[in-house]
């Protein structure tokens, strides 16, 4: 079994794209990608606008000879999107590579009334219905119940997680359960894992109580002493206090808890936390975003800093 990692917050974009290769099928989980529409009060720096470009680019690359898409839910940073902004993926450049695989999909069934419309508006630019998958399995693949989107009974609905399993190898994508209910927790253990990749917990987000936050832990602590290789990333990376989380939790382990940077032997580049230092060590002109997304200027001023080249990271 081959796992890439596409895109994810240490990569430097929003999402938990994935690509599992096994002997006859390819498998894409989650082609989708965004950059934050906005944090402080800024739009994404055209440094990260041309990482996401380069990210998009393996998605759609990825798309055109696979045998399998897979679709957790229903998120703009999980799906090409029917009104994507410039920063995410259009459902039009990929409608040709949709055409052919087969579909495993989240139902629309308890998930938000926005997420309901994005899903049908995708289904109508790519021309197909989305079966409901959950709880089936068919060859080598398996897939959840509706799990929380995060803790139980939230507003946003519930997410599928995916199982592929080959001779020798099982791994679980666990997208957007951020490890704050042990429901998924209990079902990706029931599954025998080698290998996960997981959405940590939003620790970004001021509101998120230290009850909270102290659940989170005991969960991922939970899931870390069972599985052989965790990958941790998406919602917790969205500052840097998720690295110290990681950092804390592979202490208390005793092995390494990765982001996906770190599996895929990549540098990190959580960009999202640094948008404020990109904007201050690489100013943006004013009307920089109006012009891009008329396709007026692109991002060739900025594919280096702080001696990291676009070009290196590809």
């Amino acid at each position: 079994m081959k796992i890439r990692i596409l895109g994810s917050e240490s990569l430097g974009v929003r999402g938990l794209s994935c690509v599992v290769e096994t002997r006859h099928r390819k498998i894409v989980i989650d082609p989708g990608v965004a950059l934050g529409y906005k944090r402080h009060g800024l739009l994404p720096h055209p440094f990260q606008v041309a990482v996401g470009s380069e990210v998009r680019r393996k998605i759609v690359k990825a798309l055109e000879d696979c045998t399998d898409i897979a679709i957790s839910h229903f998120h703009g940073d999980h799906i090409p999107l029917a009104n994507a902004n410039p920063y995410q993926l259009s459902a039009r450049v990929v409608s040709r590579s949709f055409q052919k695989p087969r579909l495993w999909c989240k139902s629309p069934n308890n998930v938000s009334p926005s997420m309901a419309k994005r899903c049908r508006d995708l289904s109508d630019v790519l021309g197909r219905k989305f079966p409901c998958s959950e709880g089936q399995t068919s060859e080598l693949l398996s897939f959840s119940q509706s799990m929380p989107h995060g803790e139980a009974k939230g507003p946003l609905g519930g997410v599928m997680m995916t199982r592929v399993e080959d001779t020798k190898e099982i791994f679980v994508h666990a997208s957007d359960i951020q490890l704050l209910d042990i429901t998924p927790i209990e079902q990706i253990l029931a599954w025998k894992p080698d290998i996960v990749l997981a959405s940590g917990p939003p620790l970004y987000l001021r509101h998120l109580s230290s009850r909270t936050r102290k659940r989170a832990r005991e969960n991922a602590l939970f899931l870390a002493k069972r599985v052989p290789v965790l990958i941790l990333d998406h919602h917790i990376l969205r500052n840097e206090e998720g690295y110290r989380f990681l950092e804390d939790l592979s202490a208390s382990v005793g092995h390494t808890v990765f982001c996906a940077a770190d599996y895929m032997g990549q540098r990190r580049l959580p960009l999202e936390a640094w948008r404020q230092r990109l904007y201050r060590e690489m100013p943006v002109p004013e009307g920089w975003h109006k012009e891009y997304s008329q396709g007026k200027v692109g991002t060739d001023s900025y594919r280096k800093w702080r001696g990291i080249s676009i070009q290196d990271i590809i």
